[in-house]
């Protein structure tokens, strides 16, 4: 929905924590659940949309003569708009295990590419005149991966082919698409800073520009400003709290380096301090089918960084980890701010709500996709009322005044 004390801006959830890899599971999701939680809501006006599109539900949706049009048309009746789309996972997200397949393809693999142009081609459809939209991604690629010159230089050449058909997209149909990549732990981008030097080395060099002028035809300036309005930053809260940013430097550096921050997921991870109780009842936390990266931080502020919660509690069982505080990505309700032994990592939002708003950001995305692994004693109530506590939280942390 938009916000009336903050024009132009757009907050709604993401679709992905509807089980559904198929179009029609999709489609009847949106239609059924964001339906239900806009009457909760906001029931006088528009509802907004996060969609998730699998690599399936794409290809189904294409094959299908007219259906994009007649999907429009049931979400108008619905009263619901798509702003964003989450093309952070091509494969399955549900029901079995993800790990590290989330990734794949990654960036410097041809699929990854064509995949997120399918999915601007449908954004494009489905933006309401006006709407700025986005499409968040995988940072790259994942880290245990390695990333060689040649493979760097692989994914930034498909990045700024990214930004060259968003750029003819809006040159064609008025309407204009941020492509967004997500740092995460464990990612060849994992913090804002690696972002940000990662744009100024590889997407915004003297190399990058010639090459983003030769696939559009623009001159060198007018390509520098495509690159910087069609790639930009989902920013994580979950992530960027997990990495132990602070969020008002994290936004300053952006806003430094003229970086869009496209989209703000407004989620929330877990903290603890690593006790024996804590870890017997982190081991419930333990889903086989998402990664739980850990980062540790130790008392003199530096951090050790694991891939996932079993073998970081086997080693802090068997001694081998000793720091006051780790922080979990796993997805947590971002209106819980005690969980049993554990904090969420909620007090991040608040200021980073702040500064987003601040520097011009214009989506907000609650994305807690951890809800069916979450332990049973958090997710006891519907699950559209969950959603719809988890908005009205949000709606009651942002500034009263325009930004």
């Amino acid at each position: 929905m938009q916000l009336p004390e903050h024009p132009g801006v757009h907050l709604s959830y993401c679709s992905n924590i509807h089980p559904g890899e198929d179009w029609s599971s999709t489609r009847a999701n949106v239609l059924e659940h964001f339906a239900a939680v806009g009457r909760r809501i906001a029931p006088e006006q528009p509802f907004g949309v996060g969609l998730r599109l699998s690599a399936l539900a794409l290809e189904q949706l294409a094959a299908s003569p007219g259906e994009l049009e007649r999907f429009a048309a049931a979400l108008a009746d619905a009263n619901l708009y798509v702003f964003t789309i989450n093309g952070f996972p091509h494969g399955h997200f549900h029901e079995r295990p993800v790990k590290q397949q989330v990734y794949r393809p990654d960036w410097s693999e041809p699929e990854r590419l064509r995949y997120t142009l399918g999915l601007a081609n449908t954004l494009a459809t489905l933006l309401p005149e006006g709407v700025a939209g986005s499409i968040s991604t995988v940072p790259g690629a994942f880290r245990a991966d390695g990333w060689p010159r040649e493979r760097r230089s692989a994914i930034a050449e498909q990045l700024l082919r990214a930004a060259a058909g968003l750029w003819a997209i809006a040159e064609r149909e008025g309407k204009r698409i941020c492509l967004a990549l997500e740092p995460e732990p464990h990612c060849l981008l994992e913090t804002t800073a690696e972002v940000i030097a990662w744009f100024q080395a590889e997407l915004l060099d003297a190399r990058a520009l010639a090459r983003m002028a030769e696939l559009t035809g623009l001159a060198r300036g007018a390509a520098e400003l495509a690159i910087r309005e069609h790639l930009g930053i989902c920013l994580d809260a979950c992530h960027a709290a997990v990495e132990f940013e602070d969020p008002r430097a994290s936004v300053g550096g952006l806003r430094a380096a003229g970086i869009a921050l496209a989209k703000l997921q407004v989620t929330a991870g877990l903290e603890l301090e690593p006790t024996p109780a804590a870890l017997d009842a982190l081991s419930a936390f333990a889903d086989p089918i998402y990664l739980h990266q850990v980062v540790a931080q130790h008392d003199d502020g530096s951090l050790t960084r694991w891939l996932d919660l079993p073998e970081v509690i086997d080693a802090a069982r068997r001694g081998q980890l000793r720091a006051h505080r780790w922080r979990v990505h796993f997805h947590v309700p971002v209106c819980q701010r005690e969980l049993g032994s554990f904090l969420s990592t909620q007090d991040f939002l608040p200021p980073l709500l702040d500064a987003a708003l601040a520097y011009g950001c214009r989506q907000l995305e609650v994305e807690t996709y951890t809800w069916h692994v979450l332990p049973p004693r958090y997710r006891a109530e519907p699950i559209d009322d969950a959603i719809a506590r988890e908005l009205r939280w949000v709606l009651d942390q942002l500034p009263g005044d325009p930004q």
